[in-house]
């Protein structure tokens, strides 16, 4: 998007409006995939998630505490996703049409997706320690910290990620060719730079705190229940990586092309452009697993426990016992008066 510059804008205005000599390089094929592909993929990802991220919602607010810090960081995460997957049918529009829906409506999107990006990863930051010190420490007081100190965390987390996503009310416009983009390449690498920021913390604290934890449960005297424990710690880890790395490291890569004003002389044009379609086609695939990560949350940080698939389990259960009741309930005769048209049930 316009405040994550690689996913917010069309590859023409990516690489092409601020990097590409004056005599261009046809883009028009990569222009055609990325039409294509994110439109299908992002639909694919909108459903999932709000499907997904609804039904936490609902299990918690039905069944769960809200109090417990716990819960709180689920709570927020699916919001959080939810304001991330909002701008998603937005900027499947956009790679297929531009931007024709308006400055102000750039802005807006801009500033929503991007309270569910960053708010999503501090999440999942906080989430991550938070499991670390409940293996490591569980009789510290963190553990069970409710109340006000569950809406003290939750109103910190959100309140920094709208300050970080306000670059992009101030800092974006709509631009020549319908391109909802940052007012100049500086704030383009700032996007990008921060990205990657947010990106090398969760790294740096996945990393420590599984590696810790998964040294612990392989003592003697863990818990039997180890196996699935490291397996889904082993799966977590593969899914962030596999997810969040390739996409970090194009728009590292891509970084470059904003810091190279410079004119591309003739003979290495054809090379030059090469160079930046393969780029622009990463970029596409790897952003589509990154994404996706806004309706897996759901599945590995909720469904995956016992308490939960009990919580859905019997969610299920009601509603399909509700249905069967009115399926069973015997028709009633309805008989209308001919004096003054009232119905009586009977």
């Amino acid at each position: 998007m316009a405040t994550m510059e690689d996913s917010m804008v069309r590859p023409t205005t990516i690489i092409y409006d601020y990097d590409y000599p004056d005599e261009g390089c046809n883009n028009t094929s990569v222009i055609e995939f990325g039409a294509t592909f994110t439109t299908v993929f992002f639909s694919i990802v909108v459903i999932l998630s709000l499907f997904g991220n609804i039904l936490v919602i609902v299990i918690l607010a039905k069944y769960e505490n809200l109090k417990s810090l716990t819960n709180a960081f689920i709570l927020n995460l699916a919001v959080s996703d939810l304001l991330f997957t909002a701008g998603l049918p937005f900027w499947a529009y956009y790679h297929m049409y531009g931007w024709t829906l308006g400055e102000p409506a750039c802005k807006i999107v801009n500033f929503v997706f991007n309270i569910g990006f960053y708010s999503s990863g501090i999440l999942l930051i906080l989430m991550t320690a938070h499991r670390y010190i409940a293996v490591m420490k569980p009789l510290s007081d963190i553990v069970s910290t409710t109340g006000i100190y569950s809406v003290l965390a939750s109103v910190i987390i959100w309140a920094a990620s709208i300050l970080i996503a306000c670059p992009a009310v101030i800092f974006t416009k709509v631009q020549e060719q319908n391109h909802c983009v940052y007012v100049n390449s500086h704030w383009s690498l700032w996007g990008i730079y921060l990205q990657n920021f947010l990106f090398a913390v969760s790294s740096v604290v996945f990393i420590f705190c599984y590696s810790q934890i998964i040294c612990r449960l392989l003592r003697p005297t863990a818990q039997r229940r180890r196996s699935k424990t490291l397996k889904l710690i082993f799966t977590l880890m593969v899914v962030f990586f596999v997810g969040w790395g390739p996409y970090n490291i194009v728009i590292f890569l891509q970084s470059f092309h904003y810091l190279q004003q410079q004119s591309v002389e003739s003979d290495l044009l054809a090379e030059y452009c090469e160079a930046h379609k393969r780029l622009d086609y990463a970029l596409y695939i790897s952003r589509i697993f990154a994404f996706s990560h806004c309706c897996l949350n759901p599945v590995f940080y909720v469904f995956v426990g016992v308490k939960f698939k009990n919580h859905l389990k019997k969610m299920l259960k009601s509603w399909g016992s509700n249905k069967s009741n009115i399926r069973s309930r015997p028709n009633r005769l309805t008989i209308t008066s001919l004096t003054s048209g009232e119905e009586f049930s009977m």
